[in-house]
């Protein structure tokens, strides 16, 4: 969450930066209920001092007056008559926090949604066909080895089944992407749970504000994780680290449940937008100081699976209105897939300054009796699986009907061709 702090002190800039994303946010009812919280506290502060003095002189004057007795009896009930005011504010002021997005950078192009982002650039040549490529949902069934009618026969629309080299194609892609992000980008590898507490949930941001598109059980009050990102930030939740222990660098492979609201139609076919898929996710616990510098070094990371994988890409800087809730900044890596004639976002890239420490109460301090403070996280995705399978599936179709497979995927497979 923003600091109350900032908005405290500067509720234009907050107004201002609401504005450019096309969000509204209660400021006004926020800074009233900080209002009133500080002059509770301080009303409070006033009759616990006039509490203390008093009781020194009762101490003093055999037998104590009884006026004096119960002005301390009144005192004592307004305090912890305030002391419940006081509570009552900062939960109503909390609650409020929660749902304002974070404040993008002023480097973030102004615009009110997707069709305003901005291509940042673009590397690799699409793939010229002299013949008429296929849609990854057509080669897919064509290659038995994607099967939609199955999958939404087991759990409904949105759902899909991997079959044979279709199945070892997504497990070799997983395999590959975490030695590349472990061996060489300096990630450690972590396995998490899939279901968290709704603490967790809102230490990330995807809670208050997307539980509607999150899947729950209501038995045990726990959420199917739409994002490794969810579990890795609270890792570290209501903790102090010490000295030398950040930068924190992890990276991990876990399913994704969403609750997709898209209508159906030409954006849901095939695996592009599905409801259940698997994720290689990048997480960083860093500086403030450094947090700009690591995200370009996060998308590098990203973009480096993607330029290995020899499929035209592109780099899309998101604008305010496109931005995510906890984002101050994110870059989206798009691939090309020529059979569906359009691109597919593989990768989202962000830094999310301190708005999820401060939601988790993650601190550090950075040298020894220095004062503590909140680090910032950043995530990105490296990259997600179903879109990169899709994009394969159509840059490297053949003539034939056949799929050759990356040469930089082969050691993994163990097949150069599905076919």
């Amino acid at each position: 969450m923003i600091s109350i702090e900032l908005l405290r002190e500067n509720p234009d800039a907050v107004r201002r930066a609401m504005a450019a994303r096309g969000q509204g946010a209660p400021i006004d009812r926020i800074l009233e209920l900080d209002s009133r919280r500080r002059a509770i506290i301080v009303e409070a502060d006033q009759l616990r001092g006039r509490r203390n003095t008093v009781s020194r002189d009762l101490g003093k004057t055999k037998p104590p007056p009884a006026d004096l007795v119960e002005e301390m009896r009144r005192v004592g009930a307004r305090i912890k008559d305030l002391e419940g005011e006081t509570k009552v504010a900062e939960d109503d002021m909390s609650a409020l926090l929660l749902t304002v997005p974070n404040l993008p950078r002023d480097s973030v192009p102004v615009g009110k949604d997707e069709h305003d982002n901005r291509v940042s650039r673009s590397a690799g040549e699409p793939r010229r066909f002299d013949f008429e490529p296929l849609p990854h949902w057509d080669l897919g069934e064509k290659l038995d080895i994607i099967d939609l009618q199955r999958g939404a026969k087991l759990s409904g629309s949105r759902f899909f089944v991997l079959k044979g080299m279709g199945a070892k194609l997504q497990r070799a892609l997983t395999a590959w992407m975490l030695d590349i992000h472990t061996r060489e980008h300096g990630y450690q590898e972590l396995y998490l749970p899939f279901l968290v507490t709704t603490a967790t949930a809102t230490g990330s941001g995807h809670l208050p504000k997307f539980a509607d598109t999150m899947y729950h059980d209501q038995e045990d009050d726990l959420w199917l994780i739409p994002t490794a990102e969810v579990p890795v930030t609270s890792m570290f939740a209501g903790e102090i680290l010490p000295p030398g222990s950040i930068p924190k660098r992890f990276v991990a492979q876990s399913p994704c449940f969403r609750r997709e609201k898209a209508a159906a139609g030409k954006d849901t076919r095939g695996i592009k937008r599905v409801h259940q898929f698997e994720k290689v996710e990048m997480y960083k616990f860093v500086e403030p100081t450094v947090s700009d510098q690591e995200l370009e070094t996060l998308l590098a990371d990203a973009e480096d699976v993607c330029s290995r994988l020899g499929i035209a890409y592109r780099v899309i800087e998101l604008c305010t209105g496109d931005l995510g809730f906890s984002a101050v900044k994110t870059y989206d890596l798009e691939m090309w897939a020529p059979g569906s004639k359009e691109w597919l976002e593989v990768s989202s890239c962000s830094n999310c300054t301190d708005f999820q420490a401060r939601r988790a109460n993650i601190r550090y301090r950075a040298a020894e009796g220095e004062k503590v403070q909140f680090p910032h996280t950043l995530n990105g995705s490296g990259l997600a699986l179903p879109r990169v399978i899709a994009a394969i599936l159509e840059n490297y179709q053949q003539a034939d009907g056949s799929v050759a497979i990356p040469e930089a995927l082969r050691p993994y497979t163990g097949f150069d061709r599905i076919g």
